[in-house]
This record gives C-alpha cells, structure tokens and sequence, in this order.
C-alpha cells in the first residue's frame, strides 16, 4: 500500500482528503472546500502538495484551489468536459484516465447523477475510492444534473472494486443516512449494526468515514437498488425525508 487517505474537515460538513504516496513522497488534496483549512492541512502534513483532484464544480469542492494554487503551484486535475465550470486545469481527465501519483495511479470514472460533468477517482495500490458527492455512506448524491439512470449506471461501476476498498466520500451525512436506510430496510441486521456504530462515533464527535465498499453493499439502499427505477423512487423519498 502506497497511498494512505486522511480526512479533512471543512465547512460544516465537507471532507477534503488528503493523500499521501509514500515510494515518492507526493501529496494532494481532492475537492479542497476552504483555502485556510486546507493550507493548514497541507502545512501540519509537512508543506508539500503536488496534485489537486476535483470530483465537480461546486464551490464547496472547489472554492478552496485559488489559495493551494497561489501558494504550492500544484498541478490541478479535474474532468476535461467540465472545464468550463472548474478552476483552471492542469490534466484533464475522461472516462478511464489513468492520473501518475507517484509510484501510484488513480483511475477515472465518470459518474454523473450529482452533477452531469462528476468524476470519481479510484487508488487500486491503497484500495481508496473517492466518489465526491456520488456515493455517501448509506446514501448518494442529490440528482441536481443527471437523472436516477445516471446515478444508477454511476454506481455499478463500482461494483468491480474490491469489498476492501475505503469509500472516501465528501460529506458527514451518515447518520441521517441511516436514519432513512433503516425506514427502508428495517430489518437489515447489518445496516442496524451499522446505524449504532455511526451513532456512537457521532456522540464523539469522530468521522463515520472511510467506510469499507463492502459495507455499503451490505447497508446503502442506493447502492443495493435493482434497476434505476427503484433508485429514483429512493432519491425522491429521501429528498422529502
């Protein structure tokens, strides 16, 4: 394992990550919300940062590049067909990018739902998958571009990552998360199990997050929808819940 993940609060409920690729040294930061909380990141990880990853345009994933560029010049990388909305790209990436970190990679999916031009990114030699504001502990993104087809089409491809992967995801909405999950599924043993360890890390005050994939197989109504149709129909409840 090469690239480690780490958390990294901003606003009132956003997570930054900030990656780490040990054989080279390189670090970057994926969908920096604040500047001052993510340059204070970057310092207290030792100074450096090379890469920023983008999901999506929002402001709350993007507002933050201005302050890293201006003071690390790192190279900024963010879906090409999007780059009309997103700060000034380095690399563009598509569908199947494959983006050097180091000795590392990160490959590229498209997943549109969210927003129509989001991407996810996926470490196979750290087993990280970060999905921005697509796939959330229990949940997904609010459909505000793309359709329930695309979110549907948007999660299957990740059903070929390994169960082990760490779902890297760009919000603290576990707990609600659950709350509907459980409406849904209430007699999901697994998604119950769940629901009391996130309340517990909650009452601490501690992420819910990274979350294995193969938990959220187990306990994501979303992820575990048949077909888009009953996908959309969960989005729209969720939406009102």
């Amino acid at each position: 394992m090469t690239v480690t993940a780490t958390a990294i609060p901003m606003l009132s409920d956003n997570y930054s990550w900030l990656l780490k690729e040990s054989v080279s040294g390189e670090v970057g930061i994926v969908d920096p919300a604040d500047g001052a909380a993510a340059v204070a990141a970057v310092e207290a990880a030792g100074g450096r940062l090379d890469y920023v990853f983008l999901t999506h345009h929002h402001g709350d994933h993007v507002d933050g590049v201005p302050a890293l560029v201006a003071k690390y010049a790192p190279v900024v990388v963010g879906n090409g067909a999007d780059a009309h909305r997103l700060p000034k790209l380095d690399v563009t990436v598509h569908e199947g990018s494959l983006v050097d970190f180091g000795a590392a990679k990160l490959r590229v999916m498209e997943t549109p739902g969210h927003t129509l031009g989001h991407v996810s990114y996926f470490i196979a030699d750290g087993g990280i998958l970060l999905p921005g504001d697509t796939l959330f502990s229990m949940g997904c993104g609010r459909l505000f571009e793309g359709t329930a087809a695309d979110m549907f089409r948007s999660m299957r491809k990740f059903d070929d990552l390994p169960g082990e992967t760490l779902v890297c995801c760009g919000h603290e909405y576990t707990a609600g998360n659950a709350k509907f999950a459980l409406a849904q599924e209430p007699e999901n043993a697994a998604l119950r199990a769940r629901a009391e360890e996130v309340t517990a890390l909650r009452a601490e005050a501690k992420a819910t997050v990274p979350v294995t994939l193969a938990t959220e197989r187990e306990t994501n109504p979303f992820l575990r929808a048949a077909d888009a149709e009953t996908l959309g129909r969960l989005r729209a409840a969720k939406d009102r819940f």
